[in-house]
């Protein structure tokens, strides 16, 4: 039952502009986007993380760098292709404002499932290949620090937001009802039984609950992957509760 926190990059000069970057060279935080990259590891700070693995682009790995700022856990930033971009192809380094006038940015937008851009990759390899690399990083996550472990993957808003609609068991022609904004934190679990999705889109608090609380002495504490009816007491003990 690893948990993996998904962070988009912080704004971009590409964003900002209103510029499709997709895979194009040399698209960098703006100043905005370093100072939300920065609060955004004031929020994992609190986190025992056991592992940080980034979209390949330098936005990306910008972001990821500041999550890991002031850490004294000595974590490296591994890089994975499956959670870049996704391949626009003759779209990128385009405005969104011409993209819009395209026959096909009505099909990006209302069936997605059928959307392939012309030179790169359709959406629907877009989510498989990006939601096969999240489960595959995560089982080995769990696999070598136990079910309670916490890890982030940085990526890019499709990509989040195609493995948050796995995660919700949502159809890829609904994806787009989902929002990430730039350096925003979404989080899902996942069990043998199912993905949780216990975030999306937060852009403050402290995530501190993360950490799994110690096992009673003498006991060996086991997490449940059933969902709890009525929905359960939630992460933590409530302030004045005594346990």
């Amino acid at each position: 039952m690893a948990t993996v926190i998904l962070v988009r990059h912080g704004r971009t000069t590409a964003n900002a502009s209103g510029m499709l970057a997709g895979r194009l060279a040399g698209v960098r935080l703006d100043d905005v986007g370093a100072a939300q990259a920065t609060r955004a590891g004031e929020r994992i700070a609190p986190v025992r993380l056991a592992a940080v693995v980034s979209s390949p682009l330098e936005r990306c790995r910008q972001t990821a760098r500041a999550l890991l700022a002031g850490r004294d856990d000595e974590l490296k930033v591994l890089t994975d292709k499956g959670i870049s971009e996704c391949d626009y192809g003759e779209w990128q380094g385009r405005l969104l404002k011409d993209l819009a006038k395209e026959p096909l940015w009505r099909t990006v937008q209302s069936q997605p499932s059928a959307a392939a851009f012309p030179g790169g990759e359709s959406m629907a390899t877009m989510q498989a290949r990006s939601v096969a690399a999240i489960r595959r990083h995560d089982a080995a996550v769990e696999a070598e620090h136990g079910a309670g472990a916490v890890w982030v993957a940085v990526s890019h808003g499709d990509i989040i937001k195609s493995v948050l609609a796995d995660a919700l068991g949502m159809h890829l022609d609904l994806f787009q009802r989902i929002n990430v904004d730039p350096a925003s934190l979404s989080i899902v679990r996942y069990t043998p039984s199912r993905p949780y999705v216990l975030a999306t889109n937060t852009h403050a608090g402290d995530l501190a609950w993360l950490n799994p609380p110690p096992a009673r002495k003498g006991r060996r504490r086991r997490a449940s992957a059933d969902a709890p009816v009525g929905g359960g007491a939630g992460p933590g003990t409530p302030p004045g509760t005594v346990s």
